[in-house]
């Protein structure tokens, strides 16, 4: 890895201006994929300082690194704020194999074996499958699995459009998306790149890789529309899916986020099974349109969920396409009404909100511009940012610490 003290020209503090002042700022700039600042990853290669202007060179971690040019601009941007600068210059540089690795290894510091979570051996060389931050015990992250018994209620939609509105909110974001026959998510966040890739610290096999996953709007996504051609058919029995799920969840390098929300495909299949088991503090919400006959089978989902073998919290209900709001100001229930919060009185959770039916959704999901992110003024976006609020903070959960009670 890069020194993690730069070189620095001399004289570099005739102007003022200081090796430490740039170091410091550069602390503040995050590299935009891994989500860490730069001068913790090691990033920061050499700085040179003559008389007022300042050259950094950084590195990338690899070749044709689709946030590079990115994070020059963020560079440039921090360290030309500080006072007696004038002008910045951000030159990058590619990491090494080795020095790949070497980042890898100090994402991973802190990984447990993975030897509880019931996943088993994982292929990798070197040693057992380890478990992410986010998946210990103890993590601050939060999942929220998004499900619903039927295809075509939004649930997709949703998903995307909750997390831009978490992430809005200042938390790190990220979304998995689990429906590995319907994949979406990558279309709808509008992200179009292939995930970055390190080679695996753990193996000597250069094949084993670990992803990092895009950033679309603010929010990191793992797919396997990133894997496979977008008119490809997946056909697949249950242990493949469940191994798909499995080294999205321990292959991708989601670092510890705010919440993770998992986009569920519809029904009651084996991404629910592999779910129960690698994520059993998983928060379920269930989508359905306001129509009985959706709401009937959005329970089975629900039912699902709570069944002993499952066992994961079912934490509320969102109802999509309640109302279109005519020109004439009228509201039009086209699927009908009460749907939503009859499931979340027989599910005894709360109805968390309702999303009114807008073709501005539907279009911002088809050309990868959420309505969240294009009208964030509109009324479904504010729908979907008084859910997300709801979820961070009313249904945060109560953490309780006993301090008799410690690890050795």
């Amino acid at each position: 890895m890069p020194s993690s003290t730069p070189t620095s020209a001399p004289g570099s503090t005739a102007s003022g201006v200081t090796e430490a002042a740039v170091l410091m700022a550069l602390g503040t700039v995050d590299e935009p994929e891994l989500r860490l600042p730069i001068t913790q990853l090691d990033l920061v290669r050499h700085i040179g300082i003559t008389g007022t202007a300042v050259n950094v060179v950084v590195a990338t971690k690899v070749e044709e690194d689709p946030v590079a040019e990115e994070l020059a601009v963020l560079v440039e941007r921090a360290v030309g704020a500080l006072a007696g600068v004038t002008t910045v210059h951000c030159s990058l540089e590619v990491l090494t194999v080795e020095e790949q690795r070497l980042l890898l290894a100090r994402l991973r510091e802190g990984w447990a074996d993975h030897e509880n979570a019931g996943a088993g051996g994982h292929g990798h060389a070197s040693g057992p499958t380890q478990a992410p931050p986010f998946m210990q015990v103890g993590a601050k992250t939060r999942i929220l699995g998004i499900s619903s018994g039927k295809g075509g209620v939004g649930k997709s939609s949703t998903t995307v459009n909750l997390a831009i509105s978490l992430a809005r909110m200042g938390y790190k974001v990220g979304v998995l998306d689990a429906d590995i026959y319907g994949f979406s998510v990558p279309k709808m966040l509008g992200v179009d790149r292939q995930p970055s890739m390190l080679p695996d610290s753990r193996s000597d096999d250069q094949e084993v890789r670990m992803i990092i996953p895009p950033i679309g709007h603010g929010v990191s996504a793992m797919s396997m529309g990133f894997l496979v051609e977008e008119e490809r058919a997946i056909i697949w029995r249950g242990p493949m899916i469940h191994k798909a799920l499995e080294q999205f969840l321990t292959d991708v390098h989601w670092g510890e986020p705010d919440f993770l929300l998992v986009d569920m495909p519809p029904g009651t299949g084996d991404v629910a099974l592999s779910m129960a088991q690698y994520l059993p503090r998983a928060e379920i919400f269930v989508i359905t349109t306001p129509q009985p006959a959706a709401q009937r089978v959005a329970q089975r989902s629900a039912s699902m969920a709570r069944q002993p073998q499952i066992n994961m919290t079912v934490a509320g209900v969102i109802e999509n396409m309640s109302w279109f709001s005519g020109d004439d100001g009228k509201r039009y229930e086209i699927f009908g009404s009460g749907g939503g919060q009859e499931l979340a009185d027989t599910l005894d959770v709360p109805l968390l909100g309702q999303i009114p039916l807008v073709p501005e959704l539907r279009i911002g999901m088809d050309i990868g511009l959420p309505i969240t992110v294009s009208d964030p003024d509109s009324e479904a976006s504010k729908a979907y940012a008084a859910i997300a609020d709801r979820i961070a903070n009313e249904l945060a959960p109560k953490r309780r610490y006993n301090k008799a009670l410690k690890i050795s």
